[in-house]
């Protein structure tokens, strides 16, 4: 039987290339996770390993899909030869289940690609970080400057205009407007 499984990160991402693919591969069963692969209990991880017998195959559309680390990687692929079960990476082309050395070669070669990857993106992400001068924010320049939160504050005293029209003049939505000026509401009403 064959035992697909299929994982993305992050909940707002969609694993339907994936299962599409693991569909077209035969899979009788398809277990399907939203959590990171660095997590060792997943739970349709560890259902898929439950469910699966001798003689059975686990099929993942990647390698990256099924564990985060070299040693992550390698001891899930230990434990399933320990018990016959077979694995099977479409994107990388990796099949243990024919018994032939040539797939566990491969799925080691792999494996140590994968976690040089992964090492790589952490130490560019290190070095981006290191490189930003002190006091430095990541992420995405604020939209409410001070200039912009004193003009709104003086427009929603004067009281002429509603608060959605404040917003539309300092140039922001209005959920940001009260973002940055909590007393928002108060302020247009005490006027």
């Amino acid at each position: 039987m064959r035992i697909g499984y299929a994982r993305v990160s992050l909940s707002s991402q969609d694993t339907k290339m994936q299962i599409d693919a693991l569909k077209a591969a035969g899979c009788d069963h398809i277990y399907e996770e939203k959590m990171s692969g660095r997590i060792d209990d997943r739970p349709e991880f560890l259902k898929a390993l439950a469910f699966a017998r001798e003689g059975d195959e686990i099929v993942v559309y990647a390698l990256s899909r099924l564990a985060r680390s070299m040693k992550q990687l390698l001891a899930t692929t230990d434990d399933l030869q320990r018990r016959g079960i077979g694995l099977r990476s479409l994107t990388e082309a990796i099949d243990t289940a024919s018994g032939g050395p040539s797939g566990s070669l491969l799925l080691n070669l792999m494996a140590a690609i994968n976690q040089f990857e992964v090492d790589c993106l952490r130490a560019r992400t290190k070095a981006a970080l290191a490189a930003r001068g002190p006091g430095q924010r990541g992420g995405r320049p604020k939209v409410m400057t001070e200039p912009k939160i004193a003009m709104a504050k003086a427009l929603l005293i004067e009281g002429k205009l509603p608060v959605h029209e404040v917003a539309r003049e300092v140039g922001v939505g209005v959920s940001t407007l009260y973002r940055a000026i909590p007393q928002a509401k108060a302020l247009a009403q005490a006027a």
